[in-house]
């Protein structure tokens, strides 16, 4: 594995690209009982909009009435993000007569942790901080946007961060250089190992991660362990809150509708976890589906009926959630077609969907106008 510190980007002199913020929810309705919502990752800081002064501040949790079962409940959570992100039309062509797609914006959460991410991280933060971490581990793929956030909310609390990025055998041994979230997780002081794919997928995240938290804990640091993407049954709870979040908006807020599905991209499975789960407790009673980026259907079945064991939500995941395949031709990749129905869904609604989950954006938006 390679180590990129900090002072790497002293000498690349780069022509560096941001990247796009992490995939944004699409939720979309059908009226007159046709009605259809999908979303990629959401959350909310529930009752109230937060004031600037809340940023960054720590604060007891309660959760919605109808999440108060579930168990354990998080004592506490970082304001990180913007919330509650906006929710708007989206003005798609060709839609069937009496179909309305919506969109939840979570891109607008914030520049540096825009996305689904920063909604686990609240959780996930306040805990590694209560534990006195003095340093945050995790892992994912060499432009991971979950990876990417960590690095800057870390930073923010004041904590180290360390990431193992997965790449290409080729490049395991050569400086990734400075672009995309590459580029940010460098600037803002993250330490960068690199692993092959088929070393990732020979030793598995887990042992990679623990055997980097057994190396820093010789060294007397306190390294605080997140899983890829943010997905376990504690960051799962920035999904709960993401439904309370459009419970507010639809029911009680300025849009004044509700939906019938909700729609989300599925890279790791927390945010399925979260919107199916609060979907079945909550008053909004949406169906929920998800695309799967990478593995297959019945693994993130599994993997998020562990979620939700390790919630005692006492329910199971294919009776909350259906999970369908959208992985395309790979993951982070796409086709000449898929680029230009990108490109013509850009230039009519002025929507850019997310580079990373493209091509599963694709199949939803294609499927929304059949």
């Amino acid at each position: 594995m390679l180590n990129c510190s900090y002072t790497n980007i002293l000498r690349l002199n780069p022509s560096p690209s941001l990247p796009l913020s992490s995939p944004i929810n699409i939720i979309t309705k059908k009226p007159k009982g046709l009605q259809f919502q999908s979303m990629a990752s959401t959350t909310q800081n529930h009752q109230k909009h937060e004031s600037i002064s809340e940023f960054l501040t720590r604060k007891p949790y309660n959760p919605p009435s109808w999440a108060s079962k579930l168990n354990p409940i998080p004592s506490h959570t970082f304001s990180l993000g913007h919330f509650p992100t906006p929710i708007h039309k989206w003005n798609l062509l060709n839609l069937p007569k009496d179909a309305e797609v919506w969109l939840k914006r979570d891109d607008l959460s914030g520049m540096q942790l825009s996305g689904n991410k920063v909604r686990k991280l609240e959780f996930l933060l306040a805990d590694a901080v209560a534990q006195g971490a003095d340093c945050i581990i995790t892992i994912g793929g060499i432009q991971s946007n979950h990876c990417r956030a960590t690095a800057v909310a870390a930073k923010y609390l004041n904590l180290d961060c360390f990431l193992i990025l997965r790449t290409s055998k080729v490049l395991v041994d050569k400086d990734p250089g400075l672009t995309g979230n590459l580029l940010v997780e460098r600037l803002v002081g993250a330490h960068i190992d690199l692993v092959s794919k088929e070393e990732y997928s020979r030793i598995g995240s887990l042992a990679l991660t623990n055997l980097l938290k057994e190396k820093l804990i010789k060294e007397g640091r306190k390294p605080y362990v997140i899983p890829v993407g943010g997905s376990n049954s504690l960051g799962t709870w920035g999904y709960i809150e993401a439904i309370r979040e459009i419970e507010n908006q639809s029911l009680n807020g300025t849009i004044k509708t509700s939906f019938d599905d909700i729609i989300s991209a599925c890279g790791s499975g927390g945010t399925v976890a979260g919107l199916s789960i609060a979907t079945w407790l909550s008053d909004l009673k949406a169906k929920v589906t998800a695309f799967c980026v990478c593995d297959d259907p019945d693994y993130f079945y599994d993997y998020v009926q562990g979620l939700l064991d390790g919630l005692e939500a006492g329910v199971q995941s294919r009776d909350l959630v259906v999970i369908e395949n959208a992985k395309g031709v790979g993951y982070a990749m796409c086709t000449a077609e898929e680029l230009k129905f990108v490109k013509e869904i850009a230039e009519t609604t002025g929507v850019i969907l997310d580079p990373v989950y493209r091509s599963t954006n694709v199949v939803v938006v294609r499927r929304l106008m059949e």
